[in-house]
């Protein structure tokens, strides 16, 4: 049969004469065949199939062989064995070339053929094998996709183990060896098609064996980052950076350049070869890419690379604008060099001549998608030539051709420019600190951001801003004392006197820093913040058991121990206080007493407790419960069913009692919300219920507080503190164990704040835990926040006990109020809640969507313990503070206040924002309105001042000197410091100007410089800026 299949596929018969034949021997294949003649037939379709002459000769060979294979496949398997594939794969088939792409089809239908038998596990050991040595070859494209799709159906083949790793890097440095020459578009499409089949199969390798992945990129940066102008790599690997997932692209943008082993002319090539990559068809994400490694190089502060690259691409990119397929990604590369690129208008330039050549073109084929791409490139060209303006014989042209095209407005425009900047951070470039010119017409002094620092720089500011605060801390005679009181002394000292634009707080930073905090990495200004407030809390009862020590030691005593020293401020803690003088400064200007009281709804038992509190941590309530809050006073009135009370956070009840710690109620409430976050990370802090079903208990809701868009109410300060001490019934896994009824046991909850801090922190918890990506969220909810704030304080006939009690009542009666068990009679309107009113001091914005990005900067105001409401606001008619007691937070007040503030303009200038160096003039408006504006910025922390108070410090004028804006003068250590330092800031002023003076020609950095901030964004801690990333592309912001 073999002959006769050969003599009839060489004939000069007709083809549909020989088809038939064809098909007469195709059927002949059931008849039975010895192996001789089998194997004969075999040969001759192998031959046919990979020397034919023709196309009818190779479709005979492969429709004769399937035939024979499959009703005689022992024979087949006998002779598709190990040793005739190996000879293929090494040495070829007669005159045919081993790297023949006929021999690899070959073999992928042969394994199809004899999948079934036991014989293919040896041929699958072979391959992996071979093909390995094949890729070490460098393949053509045509080859190596060929290969591909064999390994793609028979997986079986890949290398196995670490042989994978070495497989996936071969094949990476084989695509980097990819050449297409033809210019034609089908070749051009065949060459695209061939290398998005080889980069698929590294795709599915590394979804299967994701060791693989990072050794592969490792030799994808290898060969873009090589400097031997000998062998370019291809553009074709930008067919991987598909397959890459985008999760990795922070930590890796991070290794990349921060590694020290890479060096600048590598990450040069580096980026210069992605950039080159906008040019491949198929390839998506090579803009973010691109993007986030530019972002991750500005951070780092290699501007050099950074301009280099920009200069050099630039031109090219701008090309990539003419093609449909990769015009997107290039128009996002675009707009970030351009925008992130302003310290010089070169790069502009470059691109100018090429507008208006680009806008006709796109305006006279009138697609909707090329009016969509004028519109970004318009809103592009705008913000540029805003910021490089002073060239109308360049841009005229320009305005011409795009005045068809909406402008955005000059605040989107500076959005836009502040977002972008390399130099958001202004002191961030070495060779610009020559254009700083000293303190802003603020008079205030920024704080340097020494590598995410913003959270330590934001609070800082707040508390410096906290004038009675401030001006103890400065009095302190600490000579001689090296603790961190001190350092903070130093840091306040240079904040108000040094005559430096900002301040490096690098001594002051590493001092408290808590040891958990990673440096370098963003972190929490709350948790910041009560750290630091505690450490200067337990440093000074530290220092004054040792005081004590000393002056009652005699000669002949011996050394007191730190544990003994320790031992004896532990029981400074337990002890009450009763008197300021006994207190700590932390405890006279922040501390606070919260009393906690639950009732068993069993047996109507009560146990009450009273902590310190250094803040309190305000957790969101829903929206609906907004109107429908109530605040009940247990003490007053009748207890409520168990199914009408509102959950609160708060610090959990304690059964003994147990040493005070400051920050024990914040970190409870926080503790407290965070385990609701868990249960459901994708709802607000608070879940439960919040409906309250006596109607004449509801909170008084002010018409004119801000509105939603859709109508809904914008929450307040005084929402928020009015659910926080708002009753919460223990149920479910929540009980309370009752001593009395000795079990667990539904119990209500309420709090009450007992006495007041003379500068209250209110924290909001805005942070909830995910639980897929295991990150903690933000909550973006805009909160109004009130100039006035009425904090209601209950000071009860208890207070003489000790700060930490509890006291039990058996209710024999139910139907008898608590109020009435618990106080004397008489004593009903002398225990009423007071409203102290606050004043708002200053305000601690988060800009971010996460607490692990993002960026903190502050808002503050100067307030003294003196000023009354009369200096603070205009019109103090206004201020209507209710006595109800189920009315205990208006809001009335606030809003009338911030009203007549706002339209005052003797008070434009009172408030300061405080964004690391930069500190600008702003006013309350911005302050009210940054989130509506800047949705991402959210009010975090604040900081209230008590009105009408004093902390005596006016006494202190007569017997210290003279005080320099109501500040005491320095300790001599401190001015000297100061002098000093002063002294050598201008002669760094002096030796910088005589470098100008040479330079004059040189291109430098531009500063924009200070002044009202209204109307500016906030800025950022990283190289984007405060809104997360460039004005038009869509990579989140990398904080390093």
């Amino acid at each position: 049969m073999d002959k006769i299949l050969e003599g009839l596929v060489s004939s000069s018969h007709p083809l549909p004469l020989k088809r038939v034949i064809v098909r007469k021997v195709v059927e002949s294949a059931e008849h039975w065949l010895d192996e001789a003649q089998c194997e004969a037939m075999f040969d001759l379709t192998t031959r046919l199939i990979l020397e034919g002459q023709d196309p009818f000769q190779r479709q005979v060979g492969h429709q004769v062989l399937e035939a024979y294979a499959r009703y005689h496949r022992p024979e087949f398997e006998s002779f598709f064995n190990k040793t005739f594939v190996l000879g293929l794969l090494q040495q070829g088939y007669h005159s045919l070339d081993r790297k023949d792409v006929a021999i690899v089809d070959y073999i992928h239908n042969g394994l199809k053929l004899i999948m079934s038998c036991p014989s293919v596990l040896d041929l699958f050991s072979l391959l992996q094998v071979e093909v390995l040595r094949m890729v070490c070859e460098r393949p053509e494209p045509q080859l190596c996709a060929r290969l591909s799709e064999l390994l793609t159906d028979f997986v079986q083949c890949i290398p196995k183990g670490k042989l994978s790793i070495t497989f996936c890097q071969q094949l990476v440095r084989t695509i980097g060896h990819f050449q297409c020459v033809s210019t034609q578009e089908k070749e051009l499409r065949e060459y695209v098609s061939q290398v998005t089949k080889v980069s698929n199969l590294l795709q599915n390798i590394w979804k299967a064996e994701p060791s693989t992945l990072l050794p592969s990129l490792q030799e994808v940066f290898a060969s873009i980052s090589s400097t031997d102008a000998s062998s370019e790599p291809s553009v074709a690997l930008a067919s991987l950076v598909q397959h890459i997932p985008l999760q990795m692209i922070t930590v890796l943008i991070r290794s990349l350049t921060t590694d020290p082993n890479v060096k600048d002319a590598s990450m040069t090539h580096a980026l210069c070869r992605m950039i080159d990559w906008l040019s491949w068809p198929l390839a998506q994400h090579v803009d973010i890419w691109v993007i986030a490694l530019l972002k991750g190089l500005a951070a780092v502060q290699k501007f050099t690379i950074l301009i280099d690259v920009t200069l050099l691409k630039i031109e090219l990119v701008f090309n990539r604008l003419w093609f449909p397929l990769v015009r997107p990604g290039a128009l996002a590369v675009l707009s970030h060099m351009l925008l992130s690129f302003q310290h010089s208008p070169e790069a502009f330039h470059l691109i100018v001549p090429h507008v208006v050549n680009l806008v006709h073109s796109f305006k006279s084929d009138g697609l909707p998608s090329s009016t969509a791409f004028l519109v970004q490139l318009t809103e592009l060209i705008h913000c540029m030539m805003y910021h490089y303006s002073g060239f109308p014989d360049l841009y005229e042209p320009i305005l011409e051709a795009i005045k068809d095209f909406p402008k955005p407005s000059e605040e989107k425009i500076k959005l836009i420019l502040n977002q972008s900047a390399w130099t958001s951070q202004s002191n961030s470039l070495a060779s610009c600190l020559s254009r700083f010119s000293g303190k802003s017409e603020t008079g205030k002094t920024g704080l340097i951001n020494l590598g995410n620092t913003c959270y330590m720089n934001s609070v800082i500011q707040a508390l410096f801003m906290a004038t009675d605060f401030r001006r103890q801390v400065l009095s302190l005679n600490l000579n001689g004392c090296n603790s961190l009181m001190k350092k903070l002394q130093h840091l306040f000292a240079f904040l108000a006197h040094t005559q430096r634009e900002a301040y490096a707080p690098r001594i002051f930073f590493e001092a408290s820093r808590p040891p958990w905090f990673t440096p370098r990495s963003q972190q929490d200004c709350s948790e910041y913040l009560r750290f630091l407030l505690d450490r200067l809390h337990e440093e000074e009862k530290i220092l004054k058991v040792q005081s004590s020590n000393k002056s009652s030691e005699s000669p002949g005593c011996s050394e007191t121990s730190l544990q003994e020293v320790a031992s004896k401020a532990a029981v400074l803690t337990e002890t009450h206080c009763t008197g300021d003088g006994e207190k700590t400064l932390i405890e006279k200007m922040f501390g606070g007493k919260l009393r906690t009281h639950i009732c068993c709804l069993n047996c109507r038992s009560t146990s009450q407790k009273v902590e310190a509190f250094t803040d309190l941590s305000l957790a969101f309530c829903p929206s609906s419960s907004v109107e429908n809050l109530s605040f009940q006073d247990p003490a007053s009135s009748p207890s409520t069913q168990d199914d009408g009370l509102t959950q609160a956070s708060g610090p959990g009840p304690s059964k003994e009692p147990g040493a005070c710690n400051l920050s024990a109620v914040a970190i409870a409430c926080d503790s407290a919300v965070n385990e609701r976050m868990l249960d459901s990370p994708d709802a607000f802090c608070c879940t439960e219920d919040t409906s309250v079903p006596n109607d004449s208990s509801k909170m008084l809701v002010n018409k004119d507080v801000p509105q939603k868009p859709g109508g809904e109410t914008t929450p307040s300060v005084t929402d928020l503190l009015n659910y926080f001490l708002a009753p919460e019934i223990l149920t479910g896994d929540n009980q309370y164990y009752c001593e009395n009824c000795a079990s667990l046991q539904n119990a209500e909850k309420t709090m009450q704040i007992t006495e007041e801090p003379e500068y209250l922190i209110l924290t909001l918890l805005r942070f909830s835990y995910d639980q897929k990506y295991h990150v903690r969220r933000k909550i973006l909810d805009n909160v109004s926040l009130p100039l006035v704030l009425e904090l209601p304080v209950k000071r009860t006939p208890f207070s003489s006990l000790s700060e930490s009690w509890s006291l039990d009542v058996d209710f024999t009666d139910i139907s008898e109020n608590l109020a009435k068990k618990l106080k004397p009679s008489g004593t009903e309107e002398a225990c009423s809640p007071k409203l102290v009113p606050y004043l708002l001091s200053s305000v601690v914005v988060h800009s971010g969507v996460s607490s692990e990005s993002g960026h903190y900067y502050s808002y503050a105001r100067n307030i003294t313990g003196t000023e009354s409401a009369c200096q603070m606001c205009p019109q103090p008619e206004t201020l209507v503070f209710s006595s109800s007691r189920n009315h205990l937070l208006g809001r009335d007040s606030p809003t009338t206040v911030i009203e007549q503030d706002l339209k005052n303009k003797d008070m434009s200038k009172e408030w300061f924002l405080f964004n690391d160096s930069r500190v600008t003039f702003t006013s309350f408006q911005s302050v009210q309105k940054i989130t509506s504006r800047f949705p991402k910025d959210t009010a975090y922390v604040l900081l209230y001042k008590r009105q009408n108070s004093t902390n005596g410090l006016t006494g202190n004028n007569s017997t210290t000197g003279l005080w320099v804006n109501g500040d005491p003068p320095l300790q001599k250590e401190l001015m000297d410091a100061i002098t000093k330092d002063n002294k050598l800031y201008l002669q760094e002023q002096e030796l910088n100007a005589r470098a100008r003076a040479l330079q004059a020609a040189s291109a430098s950095c531009s500063f924009r410089p200070n002044g009202f901030d209204d109307n500016d964004p906030p800025g950022s801690c990283g190289p984007t800026g405060g809104g997360g990333g460039g004005g038009f592309n869509t990579v989140g912001r990398l904080v390093f």
